[in-house]
């Protein structure tokens, strides 16, 4: 057996993976390892146009709100049932929110999460499945989902601290209203360019 093996059913407490998570880095540096569901995960790395919507969605939020920025893969602590870690595409939270927090930072204070899918087999489970619950359970009060698969945009939003009560789903193209406390109409034409 590997040092990781993806989807794993091993039983961790939350401190047992967050030093695997660190031993996992420094024999690779390009591994990031999340902890969802009680299930171990590799979360895959970002090809250039990953990137390109983060940095997109990045300059998007910081025209809404000067002081806001998107941590692109800050390492949250989420789920209040079983402890998870997850390491979103981007935790949208003022400019200096996790300063002095370390790897492993509590969601308070984040005010949407950004997931964009990726070309791997653990996508449907782990972003459309696991990520949702995971962030609503931790009552993240937005979580954006740029499904490149399928073309569409995912906005889900009101946490009940079990799931997300209203998810509205428009294709690459349209507009779509990311709600309070994030407030953004959000044209997502330029998506159409990055699907690959």
């Amino acid at each position: 057996m590997s040092l990781v093996e993806e989807r794993s059913a091993v039983v961790l407490e939350q401190d047992e993976f967050e030093q695997l998570a660190r031993d996992a880095i420094r024999a690779n540096e390009s591994l990031r390892l999340e902890f969802i569901d009680g299930k171990l995960g590799v979360k895959a790395v970002p090809d250039g146009n990953h990137g390109r919507i983060i940095q997109w969605l990045t300059r998007l939020c910081m025209q809404t709100n000067a002081d806001w920025w998107l941590h692109p893969e800050q390492g949250l602590r989420v789920q209040t049932y079983r402890r998870g870690n997850a390491r979103p595409d981007g935790a949208l939270a003022s400019s200096d929110h996790f300063v002095g927090q370390g790897e492993w930072a509590s969601a308070d204070g984040v005010v949407m999460v950004v997931e964009v899918t990726s070309n791997d087999a653990d996508t449907n489970q782990r972003d459309r499945v696991e990520k949702p619950r995971a962030y609503a359970q931790t009552d993240i009060p937005v979580y954006l989902l740029i499904d490149r698969d399928s073309c569409e945009v995912k906005v889900h939003s009101q946490p009940d601290g079990v799931r997300y009560e209203q998810v509205v789903t428009v294709p690459f193209g349209k507009t779509v209203s990311l709600p309070d406390p994030v407030g953004i109409e959000l044209d997502t034409s330029p998506l159409k360019d990055w699907v690959g």
